[in-house]
């Protein structure tokens, strides 16, 4: 895990990728309450290469903390996601970035929209469709749902960290394709 809290002055992920996941936790149900961040890069090998940051969403309200572990104390001294952006854009423009399902889109639009900057126009696909159409014999078996596709693909991470669930969403791309090559 690469856990920064200053923000590095280059993009940490750099040079040759396929694509990227995205991933986001939040401080409380309020989507631009966004508080840590985790980028999984797809190199043209396949290997994955991953980076999280956690980032202050200035509130009092940490009602999610139960999910994820994340306090008030844990984001101190973290930058705020206007200064965050910039380092995700760099990285982000010109990729493919999913998400699994609608939610990390849009907690980045909303943190945007709070802090009164234009949400990237990055190009933004689906892992939770990917995994609908790759093995549609999960509909109503345990669903699409990254704790389900860990338990089903045999994949390993920490469901609800940032980095571990952009990586577990980038695995799902990866799974995915290797099962339509077949």
């Amino acid at each position: 895990m690469h856990l920064t809290a200053a923000i590095p002055k280059a993009p940490p992920l750099a040079g040759a990728f396929r694509f990227f996941a995205l991933d986001v936790e939040t401080a409380n149900r309020q989507r631009s309450s966004i508080c840590q961040i985790g980028i999984a890069g797809v190199r043209p090998d396949n290997s994955i290469e991953t980076w999280s940051t956690y980032v202050d969403p200035l509130t009092e309200d940490w009602s999610c903390t139960r999910i994820h572990g994340i306090t008030a104390r844990t984001v101190v001294g973290a930058p705020v996601f206007p200064d965050v952006l910039p380092l995700l854009s760099g990285m982000l423009n010109g990729f493919t970035v999913y998400q699994h399902s609608h939610f990390d889109k849009g907690a980045v639009n909303s943190a945007c929209g709070l802090a009164g900057i234009t949400p990237p126009d990055w190009k933004w696909m689906d892992s939770l469709i990917v995994a609908r159409r790759a093995w549609p014999e999960l509909r109503g078996n345990g669903g699409h749902g990254l704790g389900n596709l860990k338990t089903y693909l045999g994949l390993n991470f920490e469901h609800h960290d940032a980095e571990e669930d952009a990586r577990a969403a980038a695995e799902v791309v990866l799974h995915a394709e290797r099962r339509r090559a077949d």
